[in-house]
C-alpha cells in the first residue's frame, strides 16, 4: 500500500483553505460570520505557540452552521476543485492508496471516493465545525494509521512536510513532494 497526504502534496493547494476562500466567495454571509471567532483563536494559537490547531480549525470551521447544505456546498467545491489534484499521483494512483490528512473527513471524503482510494482524515462535524477527537496531523496521523494497520503496510509514504515524519518513519520508502517533484525523505536514504 502506498499511503500519501493530502493538501500540497496530491492536491494543491491546501484544501481547507481553498474550501474557506471558496465559501468566503461564494457563502459569505455564512463565511463571515467565523471571523471574529477565528481572529480570536489565530492569535491566541500564535502567541502561545500551540502546536495542536485543533481550536483554531475549529473556529475557522463555526461557519458551517450557516450553510443550509454542507454535502452540497462540499460537491459544488469538488466541481471546481478537481483540477487541482496533481497528474502525477492521478497516473500512479492504485486502489489500495490511502490519504491521511489532517484537512477534514467531510471534505475530502467525495474526492477519495471518486477516486476509489481509503481516507483517515480529521473527524469533524460537517454541521458545527466541531473535532471528534484529535486533529489528524503528525503523531496523530501514525497513531490512527496503526490502530487500523500493521506498522510494516506502507510501500511508500508521500508527504510535503517534514511534520509527517513519524508517518514516513513506518514506511519501506519515504519521499517529500516539493513541486511535484520527489526526493528521498531526509535520514531515510
Amino acid at each position: 500500500m502506498n499511503v500519501y497526504d493530502f493538501d500540497n502534496t496530491v492536491f494543491t493547494p491546501d484544501s481547507s483553505a481553498s474550501f474557506l476562500l471558496f465559501c468566503l466567495r461564494h457563502y459569505p454571509r455564512a463565511a463571515l460570520k467565523a471571523l471574529p471567532l477565528s481572529a480570536v483563536e489565530t492569535v491566541i494559537y500564535l502567541a502561545q505557540g500551540r502546536k495542536d490547531a485543533k481550536w483554531l480549525k475549529q473556529a475557522l470551521f463555526s461557519f458551517l452552521n450557516g450553510l443550509d447544505n454542507v454535502e452540497a456546498v462540499v460537491d459544488e467545491f469538488w466541481q471546481c476543485h478537481a483540477d487541482h489534484m496533481e497528474a502525477w499521483y492521478l497516473k500512479q494512483l492504485q486502489p489500495d492508496d490511502l490519504i491521511i490528512s489532517a484537512s477534514p473527513e467531510f471534505l475530502l471524503r467525495p474526492m477519495t471516493d471518486r477516486l476509489g482510494i481509503s481516507l483517515m482524515a480529521t473527524r469533524m462535524d460537517a454541521c458545527s465545525g466541531q473535532i471528534r477527537g484529535k486533529n489528524c496531523h503528525d503523531e496523530e496521523k501514525a497513531r490512527r494509521f496503526l490502530e487500523v494497520y500493521p506498522a510494516d503496510s506502507i510501500d511508500c509514504f508521500y508527504s510535503d512536510s517534514l511534520s509527517d515524519s513519524p508517518m514516513a518513519a513506518l514506511a519501506r520508502e519515504a519521499f517529500l513532494v516539493t513541486d511535484g517533484e520527489f526526493y528521498p525523505w531526509p535520514g531515510k536514504e
